[in-house]
């Protein structure tokens, strides 16, 4: 009985031990605060779509997600509008926004755009000063050139303004862009005007000569993927666009080929709508889209070259892709730069009667 006793003892001193150490592990746990897992932050970009973003997602997007850690969605937009409306709206999805240079200072002299925190943006000092601001930076340039159709021209097609508009030598259809600016600059280089002496525009001159384009014109394209579905077709014969646009579709095995001569210089820059909702992240991703290492991806996936001069020097970019490139030495030569500053002042009447007139 004792032996029995003793063993029942044993048997409860044994189950007490276990429930106090279940009863101390319980205790424990509960004293442990509980960490959420933490959401990955997340910045929308909106570009313009196409090959474009494309070689934006490969250059930038893509590899700043998965070094930042932070998830990058995309979505793409027709213009300045769409940019308005968001932040009229009051309820901001976008967070980093890239517009032509004119629409970056439009939407900057609207207030916008958030105001840019260059202590995280650091390491820009290659992109020249009249490419950023307080309120944007320059994301690439690029170069409003002549395309045509090689079906139509062969080699032998359109390579001066004067020669786009030279329908006895080069019959056949014409695009341009459905605004003012590049159609009157066009227009007064074909008709004459040195690229050196074409700012301040003479507007009655540069109007007087479109009219000899107009009845040509089968499209005035919007964006920069129409464009080069317009080449890619082959619906019309020669063209004004972006250079990369042209590229990347003759890279594809479209009949198309493009000149540098005579284009005008361009560059579209990075901005942050007032009211964005992940500001913070968006301006770590602005910095690592900014510098030399990542603006030296975007030429190796589509014929734009970077803001940032220093990626130059980064060793990235093939020699044998500078010859694609509008700032190449050589591509640079015979070209103009855009006069922002004069369009800033003139664009709204220039438009209002650029649609007027391609409506009549």
């Amino acid at each position: 009985q004792n032996r029995i006793g003793y063993s029942l003892l044993g048997s409860l001193k044994m189950q007490i031990y276990r429930w106090m150490m279940a009863a101390a592990a319980v205790t424990v746990f509960a004293t442990v605060p509980f960490t959420a897992p933490q959401a990955q932050p997340e910045v929308t970009v909106v570009s313009w779509g196409g090959a474009y973003q494309a070689a934006q997602r490969k250059a930038w997007f893509e590899p700043a997600a998965k070094e930042l850690g932070i998830t990058i969605k995309e979505d793409t937009m027709s213009g300045i509008a769409d940019h308005r409306a968001q932040v009229m709206s009051g309820s901001v999805t976008w967070d980093l926004v890239q517009h032509g240079s004119y629409s970056a200072m439009k939407l900057v002299k609207e207030g916008m755009v958030e105001k840019l925190d260059f202590s995280v943006i650091n390491d820009i000092g290659g992109i020249p000063d009249n490419m950023k601001s307080d309120y944007y930076i320059g994301a690439l340039v690029y170069g409003l050139v002549i395309g045509w159709n090689t079906k139509t021209y062969g080699q032998d097609g359109p390579k001066t303004w004067k020669d786009f508009y030279d329908f006895k030598k080069f019959p056949g259809t014409r695009s341009m862009r459905q605004r003012a600016d590049y159609n009157l600059e066009a227009a007064l280089i074909a008709d004459g005007v040195p690229m050196d002496k074409l700012y301040p525009l003479d507007v009655d001159r540069a109007f007087k000569k479109l009219e000899e384009l107009k009845p040509h014109v089968v499209a005035w394209w919007s964006s920069g993927a129409a464009s080069a579905q317009l080449i890619k077709d082959g619906e019309i014969d020669a063209i004004g666009l972006w250079n990369g646009r042209l590229q990347n579709v003759k890279k594809d095995g479209a009949p198309a080929e493009l000149t540098f001569n005579e284009q005008m210089l361009l560059f579209d820059a990075w901005t942050i709508p007032k009211g964005a909702p992940n500001k913070d992240a968006a301006m770590k991703v602005l910095a690592h889209m900014s510098k030399p290492s990542s603006q030296a991806r975007l030429p190796l996936f589509i014929n734009y070259s970077p803001a940032n001069q220093d990626a130059y020097a980064t060793g990235i970019i093939p020699k044998e892709k500078l010859a694609g490139l509008p700032t190449s030495p050589e591509n640079v030569k015979n070209s103009f730069v855009y006069d922002w500053g004069w369009w800033m002042d003139n664009y709204d009447e220039m438009q209002k009667r650029f649609d007027e007139f391609i409506q009549d």
